[in-house]
């Protein structure tokens, strides 16, 4: 635990402080971390219902069955062993937590989404030692988004309208409540909006971008991560829409590797490339925006018709909107910086086929503060 102070000369008012922010912080991981998880009325002995959402671009989109009372973390809550802040008086308290958390997609073998599970449920393993699940949600929560646009001179006028058109069908099927950040890059990564909630206001801003120069892709997405992590949510995703060559960027392809998986942050990558050419250009893009999103627990796609894009964009947004939450605390955590490989099982319930899971492949044993 580390204590800042804000004001000198207080000293007996700060030991007076500490001792009362002592108190109030071992009641605080019970009310913030392990809450319970959300429930659903339901009689004796009667099974909780499930339901199967399907992905077609159809009006009227389904939303999950189970209606969970919100239990959700705070702002700082961290992915894998991070800090949460709380004032007292004139003092920051940062306090460590080596709480993991994981956004966990589950769907039946046709792709689609399937929500109404309980925790029960589900199995985490972590190095292949089964943990004690403390948080639990499936509730349909906004996301800070990131949009991560790539304005280079490889992303000719067409590529960028396919995508803009695609975007404005993202934002109209994600939660009401979703803030957006974003971020323009070529030869560098600059920030074109602040979080906004007005995606009007975002559209407008790509309909007279000029591209030009060269790609600063990985720049891009961590400083994408950077402003979603400060987002007003504690889901966060970034959608990077690219054609995944970068030739400008700072940080290199290893370095922004390790730093998504330091993260909770999701990433879900459009490659708006000609998926008709075999040219070495193509492969190596689609390649690296696989890995990225396939590292955070989110999904590349690679769409070849506008239409398919249209689709695309839709399903990422249904897909933020049905995914778990689940929490744990790790048995015996040492903060060493180890990487940890995460597992997670689902027991379908009598009746459903297989289902599949996808989230992040492990985490680094580090309790940063943020």
């Amino acid at each position: 635990m580390r204590v800042r102070r804000h004001r000198p000369g207080l000293r007996s008012a700060l030991v007076s402080s500490r001792a009362i922010a002592c108190l109030l912080l071992l009641a605080a991981p019970v009310a913030h971390y392990a809450q319970p998880k959300p429930t659903t009325t339901q009689s004796a002995g009667e099974q909780p219902t499930t339901s199967v959402i399907s992905t077609q671009p159809t009006p009227g989109v389904a939303q999950p069955v189970a209606s969970p009372v919100g239990a959700t973390f705070g702002s700082n809550a961290p992915g894998a062993g991070g800090g949460a802040a709380a004032t007292f008086g004139d003092e920051q308290l940062i306090v460590n937590s080596d709480l993991i958390t994981l956004n966990v997609t589950l769907t039946d073998m046709y792709g689609r989404f399937v929500t109404g599970l309980t925790k029960e449920a589900f199995t985490v393993l972590d190095d292949k030692e089964q943990q004690d699940i403390t948080f639990f949600s499936d509730e349909d929560a906004p996301v800070s988004l990131g949009v991560i646009f790539d304005v280079s001179g490889s992303m000719g006028k067409e590529k960028i309208s396919r995508a803009r058109d695609a975007l404005k069908h993202f934002i109209e099927t994600s939660h009401d409540g979703d803030e957006y950040f974003l971020i323009g890059f070529n030869h560098r990564s600059q920030v074109l909006m602040e979080k906004t909630r007005d995606a009007d206001a975002l559209l407008s801003k790509l309909t007279f971008v000029q591209t030009k120069g060269q790609t600063a892709l990985y720049d891009a997405c961590y400083l994408g991560m950077e402003k979603v992590t400060r987002g007003v949510h504690p889901k966060r995703a970034l959608l990077v829409i690219s054609d995944g060559q970068d030739n400008s960027s700072r940080y290199s392809f290893g370095e922004l590797r390790r730093v998504l998986k330091e993260t909770d942050v999701l990433i879900y990558a459009i490659g708006i490339t000609d998926r008709g050419g075999h040219d070495t250009f193509d492969v190596a893009g689609q390649s690296i925006l696989d890995e990225l999103a396939g590292v955070s627990g989110g999904r590349a796609f690679f769409p070849d018709t506008a239409a398919e894009m249209n689709e695309i964009f839709e399903r990422i947004a249904i897909e933020l909107r049905h995914q778990y939450s689940i929490g744990y605390k790790p048995k015996n955590f040492v903060n060493n910086g180890k990487w940890h490989k995460l597992k997670v099982k689902v027991a379908p319930p009598r009746g459903l086929p297989r289902l599949f899971v996808r989230t992040k492949d492990g985490y680094y044993a580090t309790t940063q503060p943020r």
